[in-house]
């Protein structure tokens, strides 16, 4: 997509923010930045786009700057074939945008990939993260894990690459599969993340990430062991309990890296939290703003 286009699929209504582009050396990275007031940072996983926090940017761009980017590869943004789509090569491109947009004492919000790619640039930078809230995501080596390694290792092979090359598997079938609400994923919110991937080519960022749950899992340990930095920052876990993956155990991590957490458990959310939660996220977020100014 370029930066003068929208594409005929985007609902404007659901979405209604103006696009912006950040140069990269690798392409154009679609942003919104709503609002004015402290900085909102929102780092979405796969394979999903900033749509996802729509209705989250929507409400707090009232009171907040929401800033919420599309990796290079996913939404909006540029996706160049020719680049390796690894969680390093995301997080340098995130800590590229962070500094040329000056953005300073920032609440992050991460979900699935997000985690890592938002928590890289946190974990070297804590002076500038004020407050961090985690959808269902970690930041810490999966290797050993036998859900995650089965999985890295069906849908990051080649069966999974050709599936998710040729057929976009990955937000035509995994993504519903993972819902904990069948009813919350109408198709017209499907189709949001199904044509932001149009074409065989388009989509290796979205099979190149679950092959690195378990192949970079030496650089998410190094992240792991760098949690020491952001013990005193304050933490909201927004957590889909219906995500076969992402158990209470992964839940129970981030509360033992975070002494400062608040957690809400929702029973009928499944792994892809920000959409399901959708609204029901403002409340608990704004008493978490409020208790933690």
């Amino acid at each position: 997509m370029s930066p003068q286009s929208t594409p005929t699929w985007l609902d404007r209504t659901s979405y209604p923010f103006e696009s912006r582009f950040f140069t990269t050396r690798y392409g154009e990275m679609h942003y919104v930045d709503e609002g004015a007031g402290d900085v909102v940072l929102f780092v979405h996983g796969n394979p999903t786009w900033s749509y996802e926090h729509r209705r989250l940017i929507a409400h707090l761009r009232t009171k907040y700057r929401c800033v919420a980017v599309d990796h290079l590869g996913f939404g909006l943004s540029d996706k160049p074939a020719d680049v390796s789509y690894l969680p390093q090569f995301h997080a340098e491109n995130l800590a590229c945008f962070i500094d040329a947009l000056g953005l300073k004492n920032i609440t992050l919000i991460v979900h699935d990939w997000g985690g890592p790619i938002g928590m890289s640039y946190a974990l070297d930078h804590p002076a500038n993260i004020k407050r961090i809230i985690a959808y269902n995501s970690w930041f810490w080596s999966l290797r050993g894990d036998a859900t995650f390694e089965k999985f890295s290792g069906f849908v990051g092979g080649p069966i999974g690459r050709f599936l998710c090359r040729n057929f976009n598997f990955f937000p035509r079938v995994l993504l519903p599969a993972s819902v904990g609400d069948k009813n919350k994923l109408t198709p017209d919110i499907h189709r949001h993340f199904i044509r932001a991937f149009p074409t065989p080519q388009s989509r290796k960022g979205a099979w190149t990430f679950p092959r690195a749950i378990i192949g970079q899992s030496e650089w998410l340990e190094t992240l792991w062991t760098k949690r020491e930095a952001l013990k005193d920052t304050p933490l909201l876990l927004l957590w889909g309990l219906k995500d076969v993956a992402f158990t209470k155990d992964l839940m129970a991590r981030w509360e033992s890296a975070f002494p400062h957490h608040t957690t809400r458990t929702f029973p009928n959310v499944g792994h892809f939290a920000p959409e399901e939660i959708g609204g029901d996220a403002i409340e608990p977020v704004e008493a978490f703003f409020k208790a933690n100014p």
